[in-house]
């Protein structure tokens, strides 16, 4: 049996950020994951980005300043270090 944090190994993102996925679509982490892993694969790290920033405007909507914090961070680390496909196609 493959353990949560091996597929989490495999799919490209971390912790933060399927938790980012599964917290805006309200489904469970490995799910999120799994989505997640397909968008990037799938030229859609723009969705992702869209996620984690609405997720950071609900959070500041509801006053919740650290978990918006936290989510700048997982933000940042994932424009990072998943640049977008046409980036990529373009150097």
């Amino acid at each position: 049996m493959i353990t949560y944090e091996e597929c989490l190994e495999l799919s490209d993102l971390t912790a933060d950020e399927v938790d980012a996925i599964a917290e805006h679509e309200h489904i469970d982490s490995m799910i999120a994951m799994a989505l997640g892993h397909y968008l990037i694969t799938h030229q859609g790290e723009q969705k992702i980005k869209s996620i984690i920033i609405d997720d950071i405007e609900k959070a500041e909507r509801a006053k919740h300043y650290r978990h918006a914090d936290m989510l700048r961070k997982v933000l940042n680390h994932f424009i990072a270090t998943h640049p977008e496909h046409n980036a990529k196609k373009a150097a």
